[in-house]
């Protein structure tokens, strides 16, 4: 399958049994590196599912389809720094029921963006390369009008939507499937009822997780377990993986903590070099198995030694006020949707000098945060 072709440089993907990209033309030595690495990637870790359609995780397209076609490209360049927004989160509603004691975005009002917004926002993400739109809060499924904004995103991208569970009913999660939805990612921060309640500072957030995440199941909706880790669980991966298992979920995935938000304060429990090395390995070896659901580690495949972090080079984030951030955990805004538009932010953002380097999370950079959070906003 020819995925892009020009003068320099030509891409072709091979779809016998798996996914295999090839690379040829003058340019295609400096391809190599980009392309060992997704290959890599495809031959030794299980998918979701394969067949006629391969479809390898929640965050990447199916095989073949245009949004894969689009997310390749994006790869590709990324290697001559023309770089596209390849994901956009948006929080299309602040209020939520839950208080979670690590949340990134603490205030709790019920800020919204206005359904035309949201959808001018997609759209404008989708002409700029955008091959992932991901919905976000405070709890999405708050929103009546969820199942329309989902539908606003064309076969260019996959939509997905993060949610606790609240709301998360049997029909709302038909109408979403119905709507186009890729995945559901639903937080968990323990496997321990008592526990992951104590995360979310409510009484009955388990419950709802899990009865969110088997009416999505039952809806045919992909579904992705969403696991803060933090020294506070990160002892839990085995149960968190055998929850997973037990529910039926198509993927597991694992995020470090920030110290933002709520936890801007704890800079000292975050995870350390040897917790980061533990991921990596726990990502590998469950992926290593033949069953069981497909384990996605992104400290590991966002370190510079893989792809480097998306925030500000291949990531936006638009929260309910309009600000754009590089992404969900940096508080830095480059300019609101409500005055711009998103290509004029996202070539501002794009051109900062602190995003032109592949790198790990610049929220764990101390000179970073010094200079960023001393001063206005990068409006």
């Amino acid at each position: 399958m020819q995925l892009a072709e020009s003068p320099l440089l030509s891409l072709t993907v091979d779809m016998d049994g798996g996914i295999r990209l090839n690379a040829t033309g003058p340019l295609a030595p400096f391809a190599k590196p980009i392309v060992k690495k997704i290959n890599g990637i495809f031959e030794t870790e299980k998918p979701i599912s394969s067949g006629e359609r391969l479809i390898f995780s929640t965050w990447i397209p199916p095989a073949p389809s245009r949004a894969f076609d689009r997310m390749i490209s994006a790869q590709l360049r990324s290697l001559t720094r023309r770089r596209v927004p390849d994901q956009l989160s948006i929080s299309v509603f602040r209020g939520c029921p839950n208080s979670c004691i690590h949340c990134s975005a603490p205030s709790r009002s019920g800020d919204l963006l206005e359904r035309d917004l949201v959808k001018r926002v997609i759209s404008e993400s989708l002409d700029l390369g955008t091959y992932l739109v991901t919905f976000d809060g405070g709890e999405p499924m708050l929103r009546q009008d969820l199942p329309e904004l989902v539908a606003a995103v064309d076969e260019r991208a996959i939509a997905t939507c993060f949610t606790s569970g609240y709301a998360l009913s049997e029909n709302l999660a038909l109408e979403l499937k119905k709507s186009g939805l890729y995945a559901v990612r639903v937080s968990i921060d323990s496997p321990v009822e008592e526990q992951h309640d104590h995360f979310r500072g409510r009484k009955g957030a388990f419950r709802d997780a899990i009865s969110g995440v088997r009416n999505a199941l039952s809806a045919g909706l992909l579904v992705d377990l969403f696991m803060v880790v933090s020294p506070y669980n990160i002892d839990q991966l085995e149960d968190a993986y055998s929850l997973a298992c037990d529910l039926g979920a198509h993927e597991l995935s694992l995020y470090e903590i920030v110290a933002v938000g709520r936890w801007k304060d704890h800079a000292d429990e975050v995870l350390s070099h040897s917790d980061i090395e533990h991921l990596a390995e726990f990502h590998m070896m469950k992926n290593r198995l033949p069953d069981g659901p497909r384990v996605t580690a992104l400290p590991y495949l966002l370190s510079p030694e893989m792809f480097g972090c998306f925030a500000g080079r291949r990531w936006m984030h638009v929260d309910p006020s309009g600000d754009v951030m590089p992404c969900a955990y940096m508080p830095i805004s480059f300019g609101n949707v409500r005055k711009s538009s998103l290509k004029d932010i996202w070539r501002r953002m794009s051109r900062y000098s602190w995003f032109r380097h592949r790198c790990s999370c610049q929220m764990k950079d101390d000179l970073f945060r010094h200079l960023h959070f001393e001063k206005e906003d990068l409006k």
